[in-house]
C-alpha cells in the first residue's frame, strides 16, 4: 500500500458500494495459482457492448419503487445522522452519518437487485440486501466505537432492526 492514502469521506461517498471480499478457500487459491502461472491463456469473450450496458442502466431506472419504500430508504439514511436521529445506538457510536447519495445508491442498487431477480418492482428485501454495502463507507464512527470494536455493519444491522416500512393507507 506504499504511495496510497485513505480517501476523505466526501470522495468515499462517490463510490456506489463497499463490498467486502475475503480470501479464497485453500482449494480456490491453489486453482488461482495453478491457472495464472502457466502458459494457458483464458479466452475472453464479449458479453455486452457499450450500448447494451447503457440500455441496461436505463432499464434499472425504469424499475418501480413505491412511495412507502422510498420513505423507508429515507428513514434508514436519515437515521444514520447522530445530530438529528432519535436512535440512541447511532448517537452513541456514529460521528458522521450518510448523505443523500446513500439513498440514491440504495434505491438504484435495490432496483438492480429486483431486475436481476426478474422483477420490475422493488421489495423491502431488495433494499435490506443492499443496506450494508451502501452504508458501510458512508458512516464515520467515533473514537469510542473504534475502541469498542463497533463497526459500520453493526450500526447498519441495528438500523434495519429498528426501521420499519410504514404503509400510507391514504394513498
Amino acid at each position: 500500500q506504499a504511495g496510497t492514502f485513505p480517501l476523505p469521506e466526501a470522495q468515499l461517498d462517490r463510490f456506489l458500494l463497499y463490498i467486502k471480499i475475503g480470501y479464497p478457500t485453500e482449494k480456490h487459491e491453489e486453482e488461482v495459482l495453478s491457472s495464472t502461472t502457466g502458459k494457458f491463456k483464458e479466452e475472453v469473450n464479449q458479453i455486452l457492448n457499450g450500448a447494451e450496458i447503457v440500455q441496461m442502466q436505463n432499464l434499472v431506472r425504469e424499475v418501480t419503487i413505491n412511495d412507502d419504500l422510498i420513505r423507508y430508504v429515507n428513514n434508514i439514511v436519515r437515521s444514520t445522522r447522530p445530530d438529528t436521529t432519535t436512535n440512541e445506538y447511532v448517537k452513541k457510536w456514529v460521528r458522521w452519518g450518510a448523505g443523500p447519495r446513500a439513498g440514491q445508491a440504495m434505491i438504484l442498487t435495490a432496483k438492480a437487485s429486483a431486475l436481476i431477480n426478474r422483477r420490475y418492482a422493488v421489495t423491502e428485501e431488495d433494499i435490506n440486501k443492499v443496506v450494508h454495502p451502501v452504508l458501510r463507507h458512508r458512516m464515520l464512527l467515533n473514537f469510542r466505537a473504534e475502541a469498542e470494536k463497533i463497526t459500520t455493519d453493526m450500526v447498519a444491522t441495528q438500523l434495519l432492526q429498528n426501521t420499519k416500512v410504514v404503509i400510507d393507507l391514504n394513498k
